[in-house]
């Protein structure tokens, strides 16, 4: 099923990705009442994580907001598999990222600026959300960026 956000995606040039298995313990997403809460999402495509390293050294700020982009697809599709439709988001109530940065870099949130960027292109006002950008030493399988996201959905 898709419906006007996987519609938009699709115009933006994206597509929704399967949702990425779980690397250990957790859900990718759970609902609890109108809530649907993601695990941290690594930019994982097809199965793997395509780049790693620190953002500021081995990554360029650039490449690590792209990044943050692919975390949110893979959120967005963590959110449909409880939810059944992208278009139940009544709107995404807080994103936090996690970017693995070298000692002096301090660009985390033009960063994640990625991962907000696509939601308010795909949702429009309901992509308007709060937001923590916050660096890190280091995140699971040397990923330069993790993102998790909150919804509010309708009711079904």
């Amino acid at each position: 099923m898709s419906g006007a956000v996987e519609a938009k995606l699709a115009e933006l040039g994206h597509r929704l990705p399967e949702v990425v298995p779980p690397l250990a313990a957790y859900q990718p997403a759970v609902q609890s009442g109108v809530y649907v809460y993601t695990s941290g999402q690594v930019p994982m495509v097809d199965g793997k994580l395509h780049v790693t390293g620190k953002v500021g050294a081995e990554v360029t700020a650039e490449e690590a907001k792209e990044l943050a982009r692919v975390c949110a697809l893979n959120a967005l599709a963590a959110v449909k598999s409880v939810a059944g439709d992208l278009d139940r988001i009544a709107r995404v109530v807080k994103v936090t990222g996690f970017v693995a940065s070298a000692a002096d870099f301090t660009g985390q949130p033009g960063v994640i600026n990625g991962a907000s960027e696509l939601l308010g292109a795909a949702l429009g006002d309901k992509g308007v959300h709060a937001r923590s950008a916050v660096g890190v030493a280091s995140l699971p399988l040397d990923a330069p960026v993790e993102v998790e996201v909150q919804v509010e959905l309708t009711e079904a």
